[in-house]
């Protein structure tokens, strides 16, 4: 059972955060091109500090989940007296799952934080270049999420 509940809440802290990035990216964004600077920058920053806020707990929680069930696994194997090898897409998805939170934090941490002062400041060409970097690494942890979930479909 607890494994089961740990499953469900790792795949739906995975719903939010790709959902969330395909909302942001192919929605929200692309009807904010018609806001002024000012308006746009300012929307922006408020939805995404949201979202990260949300990104943030969905992260912990796929971390947290996917350890413990890889570790609860491991130990149920070793205690049958049988060997653990983790299955190849588990290790795909770990590794590039670690990989996507890195990008989460260098979003969250540094360019998020650049998009804050420059709203702060009303240097809307420095909040637009943030947003900017913001939307090529929110592009990329998107490809690596769906990559993610392709990988471990097709290789389950």
């Amino acid at each position: 059972m607890i494994y089961a509940a740990l499953k469900l809440a790792h795949v739906l802290a995975i719903i939010v955060w790709i959902g969330g990035m395909v909302f942001t990216h192919f929605f929200l964004r692309p009807a904010t091109l018609s806001l002024e600077p000012p308006v746009r920058l300012r929307l922006m920053h408020d939805v995404l500090g949201r979202f990260f806020k949300a990104v943030l707990v969905a992260a912990v929680l796929v971390l947290a989940s996917g350890l413990w069930m890889i570790g609860r696994v491991a130990k149920e194997s070793v205690q049958a007296g049988l060997g653990f090898n983790m299955p190849l897409d588990w290790t795909i998805m770990a590794t590039l799952g670690i990989v996507m939170i890195a990008i989460f934090g260098h979003i969250r941490f540094a360019l998020f934080k650049r998009l804050g002062k420059a709203v702060a400041a009303s240097d809307w060409a420095a909040g637009g270049a943030a947003l900017a970097s913001i939307r090529t690494w929110v592009g990329i942890n998107l490809l690596i999420g769906v990559a993610i979930v392709v990988i471990t479909l097709l290789l389950a």
